[in-house]
């Protein structure tokens, strides 16, 4: 009876034995089918896989295709990264000399591609945050059924015209830098499709397609269709020389706490299309302006992270 007993206690105990080591290497065989496992075989620390882990399976799945690559850490850290753009980020920035910053602000923008390809009809439901450039058009007939016309005590011209909310939010700005000793003119406004096609056609004829390309947008193409930008100038000032006038500078400073933005800042231009414009505002509310303002960002790329980001 006891050698019985015995043999039965021997028994269980192997079959305990082979059952956790069953359970182990069954263990062991799912840990080697995980991302982290793989990550670390590839050489990123157990840190660098936890971020990575953040990241949809297929975007896991394409970076175990990869030699380890810090680079990657560094891209999926930047403030402005879409996953969504991943494989377009890597592709740029290794072909291209850029950093990855400009890497991530010129793919969100589309701006890897040529001007005025593959474009898209704008959201015009997005109201003041309706974006218009070289890849986003507005139709022929699109008009803002909340166009005010401008007083020639703030423009020059009889004709100008801007949205009712862009109106009343230059009139605050305007009133604020008459106390300051300075003048704010609307010198251009609202253009029609018509008007656009005559302003881009005149640089096209004049000076040739490439050079009209720079400094004016197609018809379509405009933010001035959409009644919510404006050219300011100040008495005595060009287009050319308004920097050089305490207007500007002002408007630097102050124009976001009003809602407008400096539309195609200096130093920007590969991501706008256009060449750096000191006059050319556009009002998309005093939340957004103060943001683009405080992060030194363009309207584009604020569209393509906040707005468009899914």
């Amino acid at each position: 009876m006891k050698k019985r007993t015995k043999i039965f206690i021997i028994i269980f105990i192997l079959l305990i034995a082979i059952s956790i080591g069953a359970m182990y290497v069954v263990k062991t065989i799912n840990y080697h089918k995980t991302y982290e496992y793989k990550l670390l075989k590839i050489g990123y620390n157990k840190e660098e896989v936890a971020q990575i882990e953040k990241l949809k399976n297929d975007t896991k799945d394409y970076i175990l295709t990869l030699e380890m690559d810090k680079n990657i850490l560094e891209l999926i850290n930047q403030k402005y990264f879409l996953e969504k753009n991943f494989k377009k980020y890597l592709d740029y920035y290794n072909n291209n000399d850029k950093t990855l910053d400009d890497v991530v602000a010129i793919i969100n923008v589309g701006a890897d591609k040529e001007w005025y390809t593959n474009t898209k009809k704008a959201d015009i439901s997005k109201g003041n945050l309706l974006l218009t450039n070289k890849f986003y058009s507005i139709d022929a007939t699109y008009n803002s059924d909340d166009m005010v016309k401008v007083s020639n005590q703030y423009s020059y011209g009889e004709n100008q015209m801007v949205t009712k909310e862009t109106f009343d939010a230059f009139l605050n700005m305007f009133n604020e830098a008459k106390k300051n000793g300075l003048t704010l003119i609307i010198n251009s406004s609202y253009r029609s499709y018509e008007d656009q096609e005559k302003t881009y056609n005149y640089y096209k004829n004049n000076n040739g397609e490439i050079y009209a390309d720079k400094i004016a947008a197609r018809a379509g193409f405009s933010e001035h269709q959409t009644g919510m930008a404006i050219d300011i100038q100040t008495y005595g000032s060009t287009a050319k020389t308004f920097e050089e006038f305490d207007e500007f500078k002002w408007l630097s400073e102050n124009a976001y706490k009003y809602g407008f933005i400096l539309r195609y800042p200096k130093g920007k231009e590969y991501l706008t299309g256009y060449e750096y414009e000191s006059w050319h505002y556009r009002y998309v509310g005093v939340d957004v302006a103060t943001y683009i303002h405080d992060n030194d960002i363009t309207f584009d790329e604020y569209y393509a992270y906040f707005i468009e980001k899914d």
